[in-house]
């Protein structure tokens, strides 16, 4: 039996998807037989730990002297221990720029700790556009230099991330190991509601209803006000199902480029996990114009496949050369909606090319991208490489 420690600057209650992903795997580790314990600062709410899984709120805000309280504790668990570093720096507090945690964590693996980093993402581009965020850029390379220093084994949610880690390893022979994101939306069982949802949109006639799921960026509002006036107009028989946490806002937003007296679109608001499986599961299809294209990393996309679900979709720059072999997705250039528009309304009019998307779609996750693939990875250390 193994004992992790896993350090994430989210958990729930706390909402947000490294927090879903924290949970998830510390949840999925317990459940194959180690113990799990959690590090992380204190959220408001009530979250019942799953079994096995013993949550520390301890960590506050990643400043010094929550970082003697983290040593105190953490010592007093059994050794050896295998601390699994949640990493995107906006997490760890100080405005995503806190160097002294990336030294705690270096710190305590050159004591003896074994240090895994999981990379959701690795640091700011440059060229943001302002100079606060450029300093911030620089800054979160030098940070993870100091996490990749003591690191045993990096896992990363998309194989571009280890092509930007590389050069701050310094020469240093450091394993990357390809470990995709699951989705953090269980597959519910079957539930009356979401026939009744659909009849209630289709209002008994014949129709497709296309969803999106996101926290509606300023890129996805922008691809949004450019796609849905194209497709509601060609395909008459079309409804829009807009889901994720801002979905109402983004409609309201959307007033502009669509008939407000229209109830072809409509907005599912914030949902549990539960409510929101039955709402994908109503969708004939589902669309997301990502702007740096589809990968791994998108817990959306993730969400979509894993209903078994067709999905077109955008290939861009960070985009894994495998998704136009697997037959898993329909693919539009990102940055081309015209062409997204396209491939939308004609699977819109094609139920049995959805059909055998949606089959791959399911196939394709179970085999890659379930927790299960997940754990079993972490558990028997199997690394694909990066």
């Amino acid at each position: 039996m193994t004992e992790w420690h896993i350090v994430t600057g989210e958990y729930p209650p706390a909402a947000g998807g490294v927090a879903d992903y924290s949970h998830a795997v510390a949840s999925g580790l317990a459940a194959a037989g180690d113990r799990v314990h959690v590090w992380c600062p204190a959220a408001a709410g009530d979250q019942t730990p799953a079994p096995g899984v013993h949550v520390h709120p301890v960590a506050g805000s990643w400043s010094g002297k929550d970082f003697i309280r983290l040593d105190e504790a953490i010592d007093q668990t059994a050794g050896p221990r295998r601390l699994l570093v949640q990493w995107v720096p906006q997490a760890f507090g100080r405005k995503s720029i806190n160097v002294a945690f990336c030294r705690w964590v270096r710190r305590r693996a050159r004591a003896g700790d074994i240090l895994d980093v999981m990379v959701h993402e690795p640091y700011l581009p440059f060229g943001s556009g302002s100079v606060r965020l450029s300093a911030a850029a620089v800054i979160h390379r030098a940070m993870v230099a100091l996490l990749l220093d003591q690191a045993r084994r990096v896992w990363v949610a998309i194989p571009a991330w280890a092509d930007c880690l590389r050069p701050w390893t310094f020469g240093k022979a450091i394993t990357f190991c390809w470990l995709p994101v699951p989705s953090n939306i269980p597959v519910s069982a079957a539930d009356p509601s979401v026939i009744e949802r659909r009849e209630q949109v289709l209002r008994g006639s014949g129709g497709v209803i296309v969803g999106h799921f996101s926290t509606y960026s300023p890129e996805i509002m922008a691809a949004l006000r450019e796609l849905l006036p194209t497709l509601l107009a060609g395909v008459p028989e079309m409804h829009v199902e807009l889901m994720g946490r801002g979905s109402e806002k983004a409609l309201g937003e959307l007033s502009g480029v669509i008939d407000p007296r229209t109830e072809r679109v409509r907005a599912s608001g914030d949902l549990t996990a539960a409510e929101m499986s039955c709402r994908l599961r109503m969708c004939d299809l589902i669309m997301q114009p990502y702007p740096d294209g589809a990968s791994t990393r998108r817990g959306t996309l993730m969400a979509a496949l894993a209903h078994g679900l067709p999905v077109a979709t955008t290939t861009g720059h960070l985009t894994e050369a495998f998704w136009r072999e697997s037959g898993a997705v329909a693919l539009a250039p990102a940055g081309n909606l015209p062409e997204l528009a396209r491939l939308v309304s004609e699977l819109s009019r094609e139920p049995a090319r959805r059909h055998r998307l949606g089959s791959a779609a399911r196939d394709t996750y179970e085999a890659r991208f379930s927790l299960q693939h997940l754990i079993h990875s972490l558990r028997s250390d199997l690394c694909e490489a990066a």
